[in-house]
């Protein structure tokens, strides 16, 4: 090879190489992902986000669910406005530091929340097992509660229950009655309750089972048996889906209406009343499957238990709760009364399909 040749070849190495370098390296780096952990219904959930630190992590964490994510149900109780001062890992310690925001505003499940997003989205970055929060490069204290801050916080004592499961005291029942009898018999034939479940006394279930008919009928939700309810009891038909699916089980769950169906080869076996999620935190319209059946789910950002868990989508479940308003009310969950919780755990089964009607 003449020297003119040569040089020309090594000169158009150098210039591909430099090439290889600066497209590479930038698209190298945009294609790395950290994890970012929002909520989905009263769980943590996991989106992977653009960045390579702990502290891209954070700002990822901060700049909260996209659109997208949002539709799906995604959400955050970290502060809009959050600063990060620092973030740094050394030996296994996470190190944030945060703007005061961070700290303030919400209320106490809302403080536990944000918490557990910014513990589980440092654990595991870098070799992260501990997390130390500080606020202005100050440690906090009595913010959080139940959850000591002036040291290190490991998601695995948040993740750790440390209450035992709520129950509420057996009711003192009334002596039977001939007329709440008939009632009850009514509401089994219409699939509100069970058999057997006719013992003439006027307890909460015939109670929940009266308010379940009364959110189908479109009538005053009040649980008790009113002038309309007994009338139209007399000439009610058994709630039918809406929708037609496969043989088998499935359940529907009517946001509007504020119930769901449970159904076997298309025929509602019976009608629930449930409390699903709130405007700000709505329980996703659309169609999912029982992936998990879970007697005692500890709901790590809120730390507290959800007995009877059937999760179909993220942290969104069916699941026991004390208080089950008649409206909207929880973080996404389908919130069912204790007098009925248990048997729905007991109807699903994993795979079962799930779907979510805004309109009924």
């Amino acid at each position: 090879m003449t020297r003119r040749r040569w040089c020309g070849a090594a000169l158009l190495a150098v210039v591909g190489a430099a090439a290889l370098a600066t497209t590479s390296g930038p698209v190298a780096a945009q294609q790395r992902r950290v994890p970012v952990y929002f909520l989905q219904g009263e769980q943590l959930a996991r989106v992977d986000r653009p960045g390579a630190t702990p502290a891209d992590a954070v700002r990822q964490l901060i700049a909260g669910p996209t659109r997208g994510e949002t539709r799906r149900g995604f959400r955050t109780y970290v502060p809009v406005g959050t600063r990060v001062h620092r973030v740094s890992v050394v030996n296994g310690l996470a190190t944030v530091d945060l703007s005061e925001r961070f700290a303030t505003g919400g209320d106490a499940r809302s403080m536990l929340a944000r918490l557990s997003q910014l513990v589980r989205t440092l654990t595991g970055l870098q070799g992260a097992r501990r997390v130390q929060l500080l606020i202005n490069g100050a440690t906090v204290a009595a913010r959080f509660p139940g959850v000591p801050t002036s040291g290190p916080i490991t998601f695995r004592f948040l993740q750790t229950p440390n209450v035992a499961v709520p129950r509420l005291a057996a009711p003192k029942l009334p002596p039977p009655e001939a007329g709440v009898k008939a009632v009850q018999q009514r509401l089994i034939a219409l699939g509100y309750l069970l058999r057997g479940d006719d013992d003439g006394r006027f307890g909460p279930a015939t109670q929940n089972a009266i308010l379940g008919f009364q959110k189908w009928e479109g009538l005053g939700r009040t649980g008790l048996l009113d002038a309309k309810t007994k009338s139209r009891l007399a000439t009610a038909e058994r709630p039918a889906p809406r929708s037609r699916g496969a043989a088998g089980k499935r359940a529907e769950i009517l946001l509007d209406r504020q119930v769901a169906l449970l159904i076997v080869d298309n025929r509602v076996v019976r009608t629930i009343a449930v409390s699903s999620g709130k405007p700000s935190t709505p329980t996703p319209p659309g169609n999912y499957r029982v992936y998990a059946k879970i007697a005692r789910w500890w709901s790590v950002p809120f730390r507290e238990w959800l007995p009877w868990a059937v999760p179909f989508v993220g942290g969104i479940a069916f699941h026991e709760f004390l208080s089950v308003p008649v409206y909207p009310a929880s973080h996404g969950c389908v919130r069912q009364s204790v007098t009925v919780a248990r048997w729905t755990y007991d109807f699903a089964n994993v795979g079962m399909p799930v779907k979510v009607i805004a309109r009924s």
